[in-house]
């Protein structure tokens, strides 16, 4: 799952972005909403994080963007204005959910973890196909009820894959869900990470297909 982090403050920033990255999410930072506002325009993201006091254009003003863009994303507010005013002001243009610094990191996860089943419309917290089970608690997956060990681009490819199981999903949306824009994205990268994944999954009920020119299909083979 790839997510927005907004926000000002670089040490703050740096922080939730390393704590976030450990729990297996791809992160892109941006510390003015500007830059912030082109790259959502042009990137699918799963959630953003978003402060409210920014350079160039404020968090709500980039909020208002978003929305008028007809984008869904789930965003989640970070703000030092606990204010009742602000929270119903930042929830009537379209914010998801609203958290006052300072904050506790593992009530920021967890919240986190709400909105983005929310938005995959699956109210379990534990995603299965198969022998392959995701706690979306915990983000750990389980084979045949042992744990299955993923390097950090593996993990976020069968996320997808599972996410999305029983339909296509192409290598661009694969792409955008394991590489950041700091990470230099090589097309032919996402083979190598789905042979990968495949052979982890070897020996189970769980396939994934490749689709020529389509993409690759995860799939409960019994």
């Amino acid at each position: 799952m790839r997510l927005l982090l907004v926000e000002d403050n670089k040490e703050l920033a740096d922080w939730l972005a390393k704590i976030l990255r450990r729990d297996n999410f791809v992160i892109d930072v941006f510390h003015d909403g500007e830059a912030a506002d082109h790259a959502l325009a042009v990137t699918t993201y799963d959630l953003v994080i978003l402060d409210l006091s920014l350079p160039k254009m404020d968090g709500m003003q980039l909020l208002r963007r978003i929305r008028r863009r007809q984008d869904a994303v789930p965003v989640i507010i970070l703000t030092a204005n606990a204010s009742l005013d602000g929270r119903v002001a930042g929830l009537d243009e379209g914010a998801d959910d609203y958290l006052a610094k300072p904050f506790d990191i593992a009530e920021l996860e967890a919240r986190i973890r709400v909105q983005l089943r929310r938005s995959a419309h699956r109210p379990d917290p534990v995603i299965s196909c198969g022998a392959l089970a995701f706690d979306t608690n915990t983000r750990l997956f389980q084979l045949a009820g042992a744990p299955l060990a993923l390097t950090p681009r593996e993990h976020a490819v069968l996320e997808i894959l599972l996410l999305k199981a029983g339909q296509t999903v192409s290598k661009t949306q694969l792409s955008q869900s394991i590489f950041s824009l700091d990470d230099l994205a090589d097309p032919s990268a996402i083979e190598i990470y789905v042979h990968r994944v495949r052979k982890k999954l070897e020996g189970s009920n769980v396939k994934i297909t490749t689709l020529r020119g389509l993409g690759y299909l995860l799939q409960n083979a019994n």
